[in-house]
């Protein structure tokens, strides 16, 4: 692997050189700012690993520069244009200066050391345009003390006789990490004492060291711009996730929801969550009517043989994808605030947006294969943890991970560790084996194994059911719904009443996270009719209208898909919903109010005058349809419109016109049963 010399690449989180300014101050006040910088950059610890003698070099300098500018301070006199010009030049140096080094001290070491050529570089480019700063500086015409004129002239001479320099010792530990990477291409295993000296030489000596260094090169991921540079940076992650697992063992399992890239902790903007997966989105599209979803989900959705919007349940005209790229840019913004990684690359063909790259596909293979041989030898739950874990976490990384780890029979081994039995003893290894099942059953491929694999699914399902933490049972639940995405398991998960039951108890019963996954796999598997009947049934309307108050837009949409699906009993539940719809229609968001508009329609027209009469004792209902009639989606107005009309006709006494929309013994049916449902009130 060979990696050409470039000019380190200025961070996102930091303005680049080209964008510092010179402060438009007066004399004293530039000369104080100067004073300030030069002792910021004297405070900084020079670099620990890397580039050490470069970096004390310019610190020392800038605190020889500190003398010059206090006693300037102290002694103020006028500057001529040529001075002030000079000092203004200098801030800004000195500006790029202290960036340089904190990004060197705060960013990737793998990466640094990778750039280490063009980074001395800098250091030295820096130096010398400080040399020529002080050569034009008039050290005599601004009446300097004697002792000052000689610091200068030192500093002057110190700058201009510097050469650029690369500590040897550097760069034989970056042709060493060159060579490694080199052997693990070709598919050789790395030396793993070689591996631990210079894991060791860069500071990288504990299984956390290893967890920071991964989590910058992903920051690092962002700072690239061409493709090339992007790849090196992913070998270099592929590098360090094999030397932690093979040096330093497993992490310390931390517990975050499934399996994505989000902490728990991070308070994701709604706005920003796709609603199919609830996760953020990386790749946000718009599909025919409007809505916004991650792009890998609305597709797995659409391949799945789905035609229709799934928050609306619309028909989709057609099935292309645009890009909402601003939504793209608020989400990066956002990302990088909050210190996210945001783009997924891994790796030297790009196909569908991911960068692919040789060596790193061969470190995820050897990574996988490791901790693999680890997981199947006989070893105490807390050893298993810490593997699982870091199986965990390499399977949400990209699908060569998850493709290979299916492949090296990951899937078989996780088995042994859903059961209550273990969630007991460690809910953690619960935990971290459903959601490294999560994980792997995104890719398609996967899904099949996951289904047929002896003991899997019904492991899924106990875990649903009576995992030991909601976290469980909400990955538990999004495994269902990933499961779902293909029609012959959505057939096959429908007709098990333990699944059904179990997501409506954890929507009913879990805590906000858990009900959304829940309601996601219901509204789901509500796309086969035959499991509509059965979620009726099972009182799935009862349990939507017991947790719309908490998440109204997912539970709307499930009621307004089982209305129309789920026949007479469906019409019968809803009865109980009209006013609690109505609620929504006048205090709802804009697709709430959708959804619930739509619901409304469906079980006016279906099931009769009764129902509408209902609808018709709400305070104020047409007014508020009025209103709805005017304002959101063109689909809301015309719904809005429907249901005016269906009201107006009623109160006319044209109410008939409904009944014979139906046979006689179904609206019979309906009536009667809807008359028993309000005694029964």
């Amino acid at each position: 692997m060979t990696v050409s010399p470039q000019v380190f690449p200025p961070r996102k989180r930091r303005p680049s050189a080209g964008a510092f300014i010179a402060p438009n101050f007066s004399d004293q006040k530039l000369v104080q700012s100067l004073l300030i910088l030069s002792q910021e950059i004297s405070s900084l610890k020079p670099l620990q690993f890397l580039l050490k003698r470069n970096s004390l070099s310019v610190i020392r300098k800038a605190k020889l520069l500190a003398v010059l500018f206090d006693e300037l301070l102290r002694n103020p006199i006028p500057f001529l244009s040529p001075t002030l010009l000079c000092f203004e030049e200098m801030y800004i140096v000195l500006q790029r200066i202290k960036t340089l080094i904190e990004d060197c001290s705060n960013g990737s070491k793998m990466w640094l050391l990778i750039q280490i050529e063009s980074v001395s570089s800098s250091f030295h480019e820096l130096i010398l345009e400080l040399s020529t700063l002080l050569d034009i500086f008039p050290v005599k015409e601004v009446g300097l003390s004697e002792d000052i004129q000689e610091l200068v002239l030192l500093i002057r001479n110190q700058c201009s006789q510097a050469k650029a320099f690369l500590d040897p010792k550097d760069n034989n530990l970056r042709h060493g990490v060159l060579t490694l990477l080199d052997r693990i291409k070709k598919q050789i295993v790395p030396d793993h004492s070689k591996l631990a000296e210079i894991f060791d030489k860069l500071g990288l000596r504990n299984s956390s060291d290893c967890t920071e260094e991964i989590e910058s090169l992903e920051e690092e991921i962002q700072n690239q711009i061409d493709d090339k540079s992007k790849s090196e940076v992913v070998a270099l992650i592929g590098l360090v996730r094999y030397a932690k697992c093979v040096l330093y063992g497993a992490s310390t399992p931390t517990s975050d929801h499934g399996g994505r890239k989000v902490s728990p902790e991070v308070n994701i903007p709604t706005d920003f969550r796709c609603p199919i997966s609830l996760d953020l989105m990386r790749d946000p599209v718009v599909v025919a009517t409007g809505q916004t979803y991650d792009r890998e989900s609305i597709t797995l959705w659409i391949e799945s043989g789905h035609n229709t919007c799934p928050k609306t349940g619309q028909k989709l005209a057609h099935t292309n994808l645009i890009p909402n790229l601003a939504l793209k840019n608020l989400i990066g913004m956002w990302c990088r605030e909050q210190k996210i990684p945001f783009e997924t690359t891994d790796g030297n063909q790009k196909a569908d947006g991911v960068i692919r790259n040789k060596a790193a596909l061969e470190a995820v293979k050897m990574t996988v294969s490791f901790l693999v041989n680890k997981l199947s030898q006989s070893q105490s739950l807390e050893a298993a943890n810490g593997v699982v874990y870091e199986l965990r976490a390499l399977a949400k990384t990209n699908s060569d991970s998850r493709a290979y780890m299916a492949e090296a029979g990951t899937i078989p081994l996780l088995v042994r560790y859903l059961g209550s039995d273990v969630g007991s003893e460690l809910p953690n290894l619960q935990v971290n084996a459903v959601t490294t099942l999560l994980n792997l059953s995104i890719l398609e491929a996967n899904k099949a194994t996951i289904m047929e694999t002896d003991g899997t699914l019904n492991g899924v399902i106990e875990v649903l059911r009576s995992g030991a933490t909601w976290e469980a049972k909400a990955n538990a639940a999004a495994t269902i719904f990933s499961l779902s995405g293909v029609h012959s398991y959505r057939k096959r998960l429908g007709r098990k009443t333990r699944v059904l039951k179990g997501l409506m108890d954890l929507a009913k019963s879990g805590n906000t996270i858990s009900k959304k996954d829940a309601l996601m796999a219901i509204l789901n598997l509500a796309g086969d009719r035959e499991t509509v009947g059965r979620l009726v049934e099972g009182g799935v309307v009862e349990m939507v209208t017991e947790v719309v108050n908490v998440l109204p837009e997912e539970a709307v949409t499930i009621l307004e898909v089982v209305v129309k699906r789920g026949g007479i009993a469906a019409l019968v539940s809803a009865y109980k919903a009209i006013k609690k719809l109505g609620v929504l229609l006048r205090e709802g968001s804009d697709a709430v109010r959708e959804s619930a508009l739509a619901t409304l329609v469906t079980i006016c027209r279906k099931g009769g005058s009764e129902m509408v009469a209902e609808l018709a004792s709400i305070s104020g209902i047409e007014r508020i349809i009025w209103e709805l009639m005017g304002m959101g989606t063109i689909r809301s107005r015309r719904k809005a419109a429907s249901l005016l009309r269906i009201l107006r006709r009623w109160a006319a006494g044209l109410d008939g016109e409904l009944a014979d929309r139906q046979s006689n013994s179904t609206a019979s049916t309906v009536r009667t049963t809807t008359r028993s449902a309000t005694l029964a009130i």
